[in-house]
């Protein structure tokens, strides 16, 4: 939901660091491996109950996840392939995170925690689903021209998953609360990912089949007159 605010507005915040990283030779794809295996300290960090090291090592990943593909237009190296290990580590890095929460305290994060990321696959795999579609139609991205992947929009976006990661690390005795409350959050995203989803692309077929019979009605008529 958020998103489509912040994103644009730390672009510009980014161009030096990335000239810098440019100038030194590194790339996009380096930077998002790199990303990866910082945030994924979190998990044991979280497992012994080390909440600001984890916040840390999260806030770190998401840094580095910013500056990946700022990195990569800089450079004039975005690609398919990048876009593609940017979003699959980025959805194995979401869910760890509960995970680390879960490993911190079964007994009480357990159940909130399965909940929320059988909701974070609901989330992304509603995204990822539209986006394979959108290609095929070549649906515009008028919010995220620069991504590779086209972003359906949707209530628990990054922005939304990043603040709750901080706030679970803040107030960890509040995890369950805290992830049922977004949990929530998620069903609507999923429930309204599908029904646009559904929707935009039934129109899209729509549109496609009526272009194709209006072709073949001309041809018909063009062939017709050629014959008289």
């Amino acid at each position: 939901m958020l998103d489509k605010f912040i994103t644009p507005a730390i672009k510009p915040i980014l161009i030096p660091v990335v000239s810098l990283l440019h100038k030194r030779g590194v790339t996009a794809d380096q930077l998002t491996v790199i990303g990866f295996l910082i945030g994924m300290l979190a998990v044991p960090l979280l497992a012994f109950e080390l909440w600001y090291g984890a916040l840390t090592a999260i806030v770190l990943n998401r840094i580095l996840d910013g500056l990946d593909g700022a990195l990569a237009r800089y450079a004039n190296q975005s690609s398919s392939a990048g876009g593609y290990l940017d979003i699959t580590l980025d959805f194995l890095f979401y869910a760890a995170i509960p995970l680390g929460f879960i490993l911190a305290n079964p007994e009480q994060n357990a159940i909130a925690g399965s909940i929320l990321l059988a909701t974070f696959i609901g989330t992304g795999s509603s995204f990822l689903a539209f986006a394979i579609a959108a290609e095929k139609f070549k649906l515009e991205k008028p919010q995220f021209k620069y991504k590779s992947f086209y972003y359906l929009n949707g209530l628990t976006e990054g922005t939304e998953t990043i603040a709750l990661f901080i706030a679970f690390c803040i107030w960890p005795q509040h995890f369950v609360l805290l992830a049922s409350v977004f949990a929530t959050a998620c069903a609507i995203t999923i429930f309204t990912r599908i029904h646009g989803g559904y929707h935009t692309l039934k129109q899209q077929e729509a549109n496609v089949n009526a272009n194709t019979e209006e072709t073949n009605d001309t041809a018909n008529e063009t062939a017709k007159v050629e014959n008289d």
